[in-house]
């Protein structure tokens, strides 16, 4: 039995004895893969993990010079009437959601404006204050389609094509842009790819992707965001934790929890249960390193 192996075994009994409901494992540690499944193997919204997935696309941007982290968000959409202090959100801002904008989620995000990124801009920042909310991301990737064209294409070109990943489906507004912040559907193999490029730093079979600095981005040095364990501190799209991990973390349990050479994928039906079982997988990650 691999070192991935034995992990995917002993996440398997914390599921069987938590009674998370777990939908897809993906385990990878080192050059090692286990797998496990309670679900058919269909593709699932990854939610928030998306987030991860717009910061990558958003960096990729960058290194080809089409953007930069910080320049003012507004820059990229002249003529949209903006709120006070908004003139110096970059989109950096946007995607560590330090804006200081507020517009709170709700079931009718997408629809509740005619745009939801000019609603968005047209409130007023309150300076760097962390506010965790779907509409900035949203607004950075209409941000960044004004370099790239339309973000979902963009992605399928310079980001999972290469990954392997074929025919992945984001859901979209009226106005036919990606949701962003979340309706991205994936399998939970396609997010492990996405995980085991984070964990190489942006190098995928010998080529590299993303700059590797984006990727230590997405976890160090990172905004604070409250005081809750696992969720006080948010970088390019990851949470700090648990622990010294960090992950891509959706709605509903979707995981990719990063810890050294260690990747741990996981998809869910289980909102309130996911903090408790990441910790758990975190736990198990660590006596496995020990152990070694």
């Amino acid at each position: 039995m691999n070192a991935a192996e034995a992990v995917r075994d002993r996440i398997v009994s914390t599921v069987a004895a938590s009674g998370f409901d777990a939908h897809g494992l993906h385990v990878r540690i080192g050059a090692d893969e286990a797998e496990h499944r309670w679900a058919p193997d269909a593709r699932e919204d990854v939610h928030s993990v998306a987030k991860g997935v717009c910061v990558l696309a958003a960096a990729i941007a960058a290194d080809e010079g089409a953007i930069s982290f910080d320049d003012p968000v507004i820059s990229s959409l002249p003529g949209v009437a903006y709120g006070e202090g908004v003139d110096e959100v970059t989109l950096r801002h946007l995607l560590t959601m330090s804006s200081g904008i507020d517009l709170p989620w709700s079931e009718t995000l997408m629809t509740d404006w005619p745009d939801l990124a000019v609603e968005f801009l047209r409130r007023p920042a309150r300076g760097r204050v962390f506010q965790y909310s779907n509409a900035s991301t949203y607004t950075a990737m209409t941000a960044l389609a004004a370099h790239v064209g339309d973000v979902g294409d963009y992605v399928e070109r310079r980001l999972f094509r290469p990954l392997g990943i074929d025919g992945a489906h984001w859901e979209r507004c009226p106005l036919g842009r990606i949701e962003a912040g979340g309706g991205l559907h994936l399998r939970t193999t396609e997010i492990a790819r996405i995980g085991l490029l984070l964990r190489d730093r942006g190098m995928w079979e010998g080529r590299q992707l993303v700059s590797p600095e984006w990727i230590d981005g997405m976890h160090r040095n990172g905004v604070i965001a409250g005081e809750n364990p696992g969720y006080s501190r948010y970088a390019l799209a990851g949470w700090g934790g648990p622990g010294r991990a960090w992950r891509l973390h959706g709605a509903h349990g979707q995981l990719l929890i990063l810890l050294d050479d260690a990747v741990v994928t996981v998809t869910a039906a289980d909102h309130f249960g996911a903090d408790a079982f990441a910790a758990a997988v975190v736990d198990i990650l660590e006596d496995a390193e020990t152990a070694a």
